[in-house]
């Protein structure tokens, strides 16, 4: 099951959801138009979070850790990684932006990025894979979410072995605890395990449980 949209209209039109957007789009644009996987790789490994580094455990990239703790942010390895983060901001980032502000909310988002990013690190602690990706920032907005709109609803599309489809209005309350829920399971599940997939399960978590503690500072305490 995957979202498709809330039932929170926009109060103002999500400025800085649409500048990240926009240079997601842009970043992913370039990475297409490079020569060869070649320089794809060299652009990864140089621009995204690669946890030995950080831990000593292999030689850093020439770029400036604090530089790569936001721009791996906006890099995506493929189009489902691309869509399936943009749709997820897409649905839940606008009405965040309004409780917060446009600004405000900005840095929200780059900070959730950043603790994602240290969180994952923390948890594989030898990985040598460069992390990419919108997602741990984006689990910070749907902690975020979940705080400031405890009464929101959300649309599913849901299906069994690729035949039964149906769309159900569940509340947030549930899908959200539901998704870091499982989000925390398959981060256990590949703890220790160095070659368990190239999802960034704690990257996730961190992010959630950042924007939950943020969500309060940066809107001010308001509620839907």
């Amino acid at each position: 099951m995957f979202p498709l949209r809330d039932d929170i209209p926009s109060r103002t039109f999500p400025v800085a959801m649409s500048l990240v957007m926009g240079a997601c789009a842009a970043a992913f644009y370039y990475t297409l138009a490079l020569p060869s996987p070649v320089e794809v790789k060299r652009l990864f490994t140089t621009f995204g979070v690669i946890p030995a580094q950080v831990t000593g455990v292999a030689v850093p990239t020439p770029a400036a850790f604090p530089v790569r703790l936001g721009a791996s942010l906006f890099l995506h390895g493929g189009w489902t990684h691309l869509l399936g983060n943009m749709l997820f901001l897409w649905i839940f980032a606008d009405n965040v932006e309004d409780a917060m502000g446009h600004g405000p909310f900005l840095v929200f988002y780059l900070i959730c990025g950043a603790i994602a990013n240290l969180v994952h690190v923390l948890a594989n602690p030898l990985s040598t894979e460069p992390t990419i990706g919108a997602s741990g920032a984006i689990a910070g907005v749907l902690g975020a979410y979940l705080l400031l709109y405890p009464r929101a609803r959300v649309q599913l599309l849901v299906w069994l072995l690729f035949v039964f489809v149906r769309f159900v209005w569940v509340p947030a309350v549930l899908f959200l605890p539901v998704w870091v829920f499982l989000q925390l399971a398959s981060g256990l599940a590949t703890l220790g395990v160095p070659t368990a997939g190239g999802v960034a399960w704690w990257a996730h978590v961190g992010g959630f449980a950042s924007g939950m503690a943020l969500a309060g500072v940066f809107a001010g305490g308001q509620r839907r």
